[in-house]
């Protein structure tokens, strides 16, 4: 662990995080501990005037801003929505089809139905003669007049960005680097990728899908990137812009297209970095992070306040993404999505939704389908003063489309679609619990997003989870982990050998080189960093085997016995089964080289200045409220809440950019930085 006190120590912070519906941004002054806050609509197509309306909102000097970080979902869009650039692709002779064959799956399990596109279409992907073999010994030189010729094809094609994926270049990638070199002399622009430069691993599929994507999306970063910079700079700002990357640590705005595929996944990173920040502050180190939001939620599993990160992400079918980003998993459940009666008669939730425009009914913007924000409305948990005129167009709704067919009311109707919904939701969480060999009563659920704190104590109280951790501001959580995040940067190498062949003295070789190549990256960022730490990790495998199992390493120097130990130990943590004569392969190496950034206080999210000395004079009334039955339930002003707080539910707390339900029986306190610590009362 190193310290540092080289850079630029951040006085005035910004923290900005663009969603598909809001802009949030949270300013942290270091000096005098103060935060700004604002909270405006994303600005679609060009995100950027949604960032500046934000900055604006908050009163911002932007000349008086030391520190800029920004989530974005430019590259996540951009992948989903197939928004991409034409891009090229030149790989090994006989190889043109390997994105598109991939792995034998179909779309949907059951039948042949389904449409796959590939990144690239085949009259874009050209073939030209070269080849290694796994161990990196050339069988075929590279054909460097055959090589010019389909740069200078595709260029002619109109190709924005190039791709150069050869077989086997991560194990010697000579060929690929000559054939960049020569790209480099005849493309009209910056946007050359050769998939070892990415991804330096075997799985010439995945390999080749990453590096296409990084492809892809960089000329359509780099142009998002640079508008931001340039309306920054022309409005005061003249620091360091840093860009959140899917791993969960940031990089600078100047060096983010070259690997632009790292910021998929940017907003629900952040997210969960808030969440690391936030229960270590709190003493909450085992937390399932819940972001519900008006499309969908996203969940993710914290261990000994470590982010979950894998290189084995795949982000919609076929398009698998192998650089190392935050595990979340999502399922097809926000405030927005629709309830409805299916064919077969069977109630469905989701996973369409009515998004913000209309908008579920009680937004008043013409939507006529009932959603789950419409179903917390009709049962007392959103407050009607905030829906003005919307009660008895959300009633008809619930009765006419759902409780009719059903046999129900309207409350009834309403009850069983927040039900189901729960129900999808507890099963996004027991995927990234259960299914990992986790036990939920282990953790607290950390429940943010706009939606998240209204289901939070229902879905503890369905999986026994013992508490629920709510903070400050939930729904503007991931501009917070921009705030927070620390600069990270991961390397992959594959190695591919059985252990007992392995060269022990090449695995601690290259590990001291991925962790001197990361402070290197670290040290250029000109930020400053409290310390910088290095993290390693193997992926192995039984021979004969196809998955892998990641092994953390205490250092950079394992011998061959403690790597056969741990893996023998990972693997019966894993799958409760012993394999002793089964020799071992040592797969990938991994480093990760983490500068961590200095300490924020979280006491100021909420002002001091407007909490009230006792519970009862923050409380703005009571109204009835469904519980499985109604109960009458007083309604809190969080922000007026005092730091000490205790209440017993049931209670509804209402705050700017969320409302949290506290159910009959459970118990709520609040801690020095303003969470709300909820524990479910059935289980205490």
């Amino acid at each position: 662990m190193t310290k540092t006190g080289a850079g630029l120590m951040a006085g005035l912070m910004a923290g900005i995080d663009v969603g598909g519906t809001f802009t949030d941004l949270v300013i942290y002054d270091a000096a005098t501990g103060a935060v700004r806050l604002a909270k405006v609509p994303t600005t679609l197509p060009n995100q950027a005037f949604g960032v500046l309306d934000a900055l604006a909102a908050a009163g911002a000097d932007l000349a008086a801003i030391d520190l800029i970080v920004h989530g974005t979902t430019t590259t996540t869009n951009a992948v989903l929505e197939r928004r991409l650039a034409k891009t090229g692709l030149i790989t090994t002779e006989g190889f043109r089809d390997v994105l598109e064959l991939g792995r034998r799956t179909r779309p949907h399990p059951y039948g042949m139905t389904g449409r796959f596109t590939p990144v690239i279409p085949r009259d874009l992907r050209l073939e030209v003669a070269e080849r290694m073999d796994a161990q990196g010994r050339v069988i075929t030189p590279l054909d460097e007049a055959g090589l010019k010729a389909a740069v200078l094809h595709l260029r002619d094609q109109g190709c924005e960005a190039l791709v150069i994926h050869f077989l086997h270049a991560y194990a010697n990638p000579a060929h690929e680097l000559r054939a960049g070199a020569i790209a480099a002399t005849l493309w009209p622009n910056a946007h050359v990728t050769t998939g070892h430069a990415l991804l330096s691993e075997s799985r010439e599929y995945e390999r080749g899908v990453t590096a296409a994507l990084n492809a892809a999306v960089q000329p359509v970063l780099e142009r998002y990137i640079a508008r931001l910079a340039d309306e920054l700079a022309d409005r005061g700002y003249g620091r360091e812009l840093l860009v959140m990357n899917g791993n969960g640590g940031m990089v600078g705005a100047r060096s983010v297209s070259r690997e632009a595929v790292k910021t998929v996944m940017s907003g629900p990173a952040s997210g969960v970095m808030a969440a690391v920040y936030t229960g270590r502050r709190a003493g909450q180190e085992n937390l399932i992070t819940y972001d519900m939001g008006g499309t969908s939620t996203d969940v993710a599993l914290i261990r000994a306040g470590r982010a979950p990160v894998s290189n084995e992400i795949e982000v919609e079918y076929a398009m698998p993404i192998h650089v190392p980003m935050v595990d979340v998993r999502t399922v097809g459940a926000g405030g927005g999505s629709v309830a409805r009666i299916d064919a077969g008669g069977m109630l469905r939730v989701g996973p369409e939704s009515a998004g913000s425009d209309p908008g579920p009914i009680c937004y008043g913007r013409g939507g006529t389908r009932p959603t789950i924000s419409d179903a917390n409305l009709l049962l007392g948990r959103l407050g009607s003063a905030r829906f003005a005129g919307a009660g008895a167009a959300v009633r008809a709704a619930f009765a006419e489309q759902i409780g009719a067919p059903l046999g129900l009311g309207a409350e009834p109707a309403a009850a069983a679609v927040l039900t189901l919904a729960n129900t999808h939701m507890a099963g996004a969480i027991r995927m990234v619990s259960i299914s990992l060999g986790a036990d939920p009563r282990d953790f607290a659920l950390f429940a943010f997003g706009g939606a998240g704190p209204l289901h939070a104590a229902d879905l503890a109280r369905e999986l026994a989870i013992p508490r629920v951790l709510v903070p400050a501001r939930p729904g503007i959580t991931n501009a917070l982990g921009c705030v927070v995040a620390d600069l990270r940067h991961d390397f992959v190498r594959t190695l591919n050998r059985p252990l007992d062949l392995a060269d022990i003295d090449a695995v601690h070789a290259t590990l001291a080189a991925q962790e001197a190549e990361g402070r290197r990256l670290i040290a250029a960022e000109r930020i400053s960093v409290s310390d910088i730490r290095a993290e390693f990790s193997v992926d192995m495998q039984f021979l004969g085997q196809t998955h892998l199992l990641r092994v953390a390493l205490p250092d950079r120097r394992p011998s061959r016995a403690s790597l056969q130990a741990a893996f023998e130990r990972a693997y019966h943590d894993r799958f409760h089964v012993d394999l002793a004569t089964i020799r071992a392969g040592l797969v990938n190496l991994n480093c990760s080289v983490i500068g961590r950034r200095p300490d924020i206080d979280l006491r100021a999210l909420i002002d001091p200045a407007g909490r009230r000395a006792t519970v009862a004079e923050a409380q703005t009334g009571a109204r009835p409220v469904w519980f499985g039955r109604w109960h009458d339930t007083p309604v809190y002003w969080r922000d007026h809440l005092p730091m000490d707080a205790a209440l017993v539910g049931p209670a509804v707390i209402e705050q700017m950019d969320t409302t949290t339900l506290v159910g009959p029986g459970d118990r709520v306190v609040t801690d020095a930085d303003g969470n709300l610590i909820i524990s479910i009362g059935t289980l205490t």
